[in-house]
């Protein structure tokens, strides 16, 4: 990790930075990979509205004052993980990750787990280099104004 890389609380100032890494990560792996009513609902506006309402629970990473990348958490959760296109491969996942495991593990929790859509054999082998086990298939619930999409997922697992 360098030294110019920096992991800290997000900030309502960081809000945008965050929803457009999320969007552009979100719309590389994922319109071919889930349900259309998920991402006919994901629009501009729903990541910059969810971006900002989940800035308490938003750890970033930042390279030279930069937000690089980010994770959301919801009690034992990594709830959404990204990193910006430009700053892949420089260790920002792998930081952020272990914030975030640092994290819940701090607030009492001796297991994390997160999602993964079935079809994005990138992260997987990302999550399993970090230790992360694959738990199985299940259908994980993506908000929607119109209520629930269910997309299939893999859950991943750790032991803090």
């Amino acid at each position: 990790m360098s030294d110019e890389l920096n992991i800290r609380p997000a900030t309502l100032a960081d809000a945008e930075a965050i929803a457009e890494i999320w969007r552009q990560g979100w719309y590389e792996v994922h319109l071919e990979t889930v349900p259309r009513e998920l991402v006919e609902a994901r629009t501009p506006e729903s990541f910059d509205t969810r971006a900002r309402k989940r800035v308490p629970d938003t750890v970033v990473a930042t390279v030279h004052g930069e937000v690089a990348g980010f994770v959301m958490i919801h009690d034992d959760e990594l709830d959404q993980v990204y990193v910006s296109a430009k700053h892949r491969g420089a260790g920002v996942a792998a930081a952020v990750i272990t914030a975030a495991e640092d994290r819940v593990r701090s607030d009492g929790h001796r297991r994390a787990w997160l999602a993964v859509v079935a079809d994005n054999p990138r992260a997987r082998r990302f999550y399993e280099r970090q230790g992360w086990v694959d738990d199985g298939d299940f259908d994980n619930p993506a908000w929607t104004p119109d209520g629930p999409v269910a997309v299939p997922t893999r859950r991943y697992v750790k032991e803090l």
